[in-house]
């Protein structure tokens, strides 16, 4: 029996999870992929937007600007790379400089700090490779990158250090109302609480009416993306978007916080909640869109593309609050963007409806807000290197030569709390996979390590869940598992 079942396990709910774990209280966080961060926060864009494209008034500009003001501290506590880049809004024209206008005046009315309107001069002192055709733009400079997943992870790795319990592979397919709990049927298992949240991303519509009936609608948007190599540097140093529309934001031109450098997205309304493949069509509009902003971005310098889906509400806003049928069921719907920058002050938020509902909250003790720290082999010192190696030679073998990390960080993401139990797992985590090659190299080697760690057999090793296998069978005269493994040995020797 728990106090309170959190559904899903993206960064909403892992900052809903890790905030109440601050309180002595028995809490259940559930999700039905295979780990964690798996679902809209693993493909979006990765922006703490500074609060001025929300409209005064809404949930949406309620919390932007206090969740953008909390990602220092809270990224220092987990140890989560975070960069105040700083924002530009372009214009082309002076018609959208009434735009611009529009949007100062929003961030205002926000309580956005330091941020500018700036002319063409500025614009181009700031980020050089911007377009010549650039009128004026809206600066500002509080916003910022984060990496979503690795925030997440970190959030629900402190959140179980804490005391949450963790659910994977955990789909919700029935919720019981019974006298004072609910019972949240899970497959061939169930869980019971006296208190629900529901953080089920595009999913959070079908869960709510699983005890009530309808009051929003989630309306899957997809957004499409392409990722560039280190190889373009810093082509631009701040996060470059266009005038908004009545579709978002726009295809923006965005360093990431590991040093590559994306465009994207457009959006496309969509029926599919699963559908995350990227299309010629989205791939080519992002494309024409971003060389408004900047010219000089070369094809063959992209490594990946990908798609994520929002879950975009009927109610054009965050959907969060109470059921006002069922008491004691909390819904976190909607959380687009800037749900991401928003998600600290939610989680503050519904922790104090919690506290209403519970009566108040008895602080839990042994709390501990700090996470503890990642190695990053690479961003050492030398002699801190050798003092390293020489504890655990495992830091001294690199397995992505891409990105170059280590065996030992790879080791260390597997045995964390809420630590990684696949390919995809790993490279949310460290990073291996995610440069030029994107994996060709070091994925037998990762392989190979997830299966020794794991104490399983290389063949039930999986991409992200647990249909994803990537040994499928025997080959005519050899089996796939022994290729894997030839594979392995050679980059061991390159």
């Amino acid at each position: 029996m728990y106090d309170i079942a959190v559904i899903g396990a993206g960064i909403t709910g892992c900052s809903i999870a890790r905030e109440l774990s601050r309180y002595n209280i028995k809490i259940l966080l559930i999700e039905k992929n295979s780990d964690v961060a798996d679902g809209t926060t693993k493909a979006n864009s990765a922006i703490v937007h500074a609060g001025y494209d929300a409209k005064p008034g809404t949930l949406k500009a309620r919390f932007n600007v206090p969740g953008a003001l909390m990602y220092e501290k809270l990224c220092s506590e987990l140890d989560v790379p975070y960069k105040k880049t700083g924002s530009l809004v372009l214009a082309f024209s002076p018609e959208e400089m009434k735009t611009i206008q529009k949007l100062y005046d929003q961030g205002i009315a926000n309580g956005v700090p330091d941020m500018e309107i700036i002319g063409k001069d500025k614009v181009h002192e700031i980020d050089g490779n911007l377009s010549d055709e650039v009128v004026g733009a809206l600066y500002a400079r509080n916003a910022g990158i984060v990496s979503p997943w690795e925030l997440a992870i970190a959030l629900a790795e402190n959140a179980v250090e804490n005391g949450v319990e963790l659910f994977l592979d955990s789909e919700v397919t029935r919720i019981e109302k019974m006298n004072g709990l609910y019972r949240l049927h899970m497959g061939d298992r169930f869980a019971e609480a006296r208190f629900v949240i529901n953080c089920a991303g595009l999913y959070s519509d079908k869960v709510n009416e699983m005890v009530a009936a309808p009051s929003f609608k989630i309306l899957p948007r997809r957004g499409q993306y392409n990722v560039f190599d280190k190889s373009l540097g810093n082509f631009v140093n701040t996060v470059i978007f266009q005038c908004p529309s009545d579709s978002g934001k726009g295809v923006l031109i965005s360093p990431t916080i590991h040093g590559n450098i994306f465009i994207g997205p457009d959006a496309e309304d969509i029926e599919d909640r699963e559908a995350v493949q990227t299309t010629l069509e989205g791939i080519s509009y992002i494309w024409e869109a971003s060389a408004r902003s900047a010219k000089g971005l070369k094809p063959n310098a992209v490594i990946t593309a990908f798609a994520g889906i929002r879950a975009r509400s009927s109610t054009d806003d965050f959907v969060i609050g109470e059921s006002k049928e069922a008491k004691g069921f909390i819904n976190v719907a909607g959380i687009e963007s800037p749900g991401l920058t928003a998600a600290p002050a939610i989680a503050v938020h519904v922790a104090d409806i919690v506290k209403g509902l519970m009566g108040g909250l008895e602080v839990n003790p042994g709390f501990n807000p700090v996470r503890r720290r990642v190695v990053r082999f690479m961003e050492l010192s030398e002699e801190d290197k050798r003092i390293l190696i020489k504890q655990d030679p495992r830091y001294g073998r690199i397995i992505c030569r891409c990105e170059s990390i280590t065996e030992g960080e790879i080791v260390d993401a597997i045995h964390r709390k809420a630590g990684a139990r696949s390919l995809d797992g790993v490279k949310k985590r460290v990073r291996p996979g995610s440069g030029r090659c994107q994996g060709s190299f070091c994925g037998p080697r990762v392989m190979e390590i997830l299966a020794r760690e794991l104490g399983i057999d290389i063949k039930d090793v999986v991409k992200n869940n647990r249909k994803s296998y990537i040994l499928a069978g025997e080959t005519k005269d050899n089996s796939l598992y022994e290729d894997i493994h030839d594979i392995a040995a050679a980059s061991r020797k390159v």
